[in-house]
């Protein structure tokens, strides 16, 4: 029994530990997703302030109403005084006392609602305040993720095909150095060629008399026995 006890402690250790690892491997998720429930609350207690904000209005008006409606029967009861209607006088200040206890208890309703109201605006412009400084905390860890993510992607390309891009670069070297060799053979078999090929000996046959002439020198001297030839002009 203490051998299947300490087992299933340990599997119970295990879940949590998976739950810790699935959480923190969501954590960006869980966090944006309590941002959103956080703003539908305060969607909530927006809509809810109107509900308030409206029954301040209605109480207003019926103030309003209600000290219409008092002063023109007191007005009604000094008339009566005046035609010497005491009893009538004293019925319409009945009303009056009514219409002044409806209107101390709208009164003190609309205090209520003013209260809450500007309670209410306090919570939800802090509440706001909270969600935009949670809003740029997301961004920022998002945006660390991204770059941490990015870092890690090119560390085990690297890692991984850090053998083959080796491997690209020394064929690349290879290849430059055939180039290179090409090269060195086409300039060496140039010098060769200018020392024991057709062009070695053209040079030889022509230093030597031998062969064709060299036009070129044959026109220049024509061009010079001209000039001489031609008569110099009178002075």
């Amino acid at each position: 029994m203490a051998v299947f006890s300490k087992i299933l402690t340990m599997l119970r250790g295990d879940v949590r530990s998976i739950g810790q690892s699935i959480v923190d491997n969501n954590a960006n998720n869980i966090y944006e997703q309590e941002i959103v429930e956080a703003k539908a609350h305060v969607a909530t207690a927006k809509h809810d302030l109107t509900g308030v904000m409206a029954k301040e209005m209605q109480a207003t008006r019926e103030i309003e109403r209600l000290g219409k409606e008092m002063h023109r029967y007191e007005d009604l009861a000094l008339e009566a005084l005046k035609k010497k209607q005491d009893a009538l006088a004293e019925e319409v200040a009945v009303k009056v006392a009514d219409i002044e206890l409806a209107l101390a208890e709208q009164t003190g309703a609309r205090d209520q609602f003013a209260g809450h109201i500007t309670h209410l605006k306090d919570l939800i412009r802090n509440a706001e305040a909270t969600l935009r400084e949670h809003e740029r905390e997301l961004a920022m860890a998002k945006t660390t993720e991204s770059v941490y993510r990015a870092t890690a992607t090119i560390s085990q390309s690297m890692g991984s095909s850090g053998s083959k891009l080796m491997s690209a670069k020394e064929s690349l070297e290879r290849i430059k150095q055939r180039h290179q060799d090409t090269a060195d053979r086409m300039q060496a078999a140039d010098v060769l060629e200018g020392e024991f090929g057709n062009k070695a000996l053209g040079r030889k046959l022509a230093a030597a008399g031998i062969g064709e002439p060299d036009r070129k020198a044959q026109v220049m001297a024509r061009l010079q026995q001209r000039l001489n030839a031609k008569p110099s002009e009178p002075s």
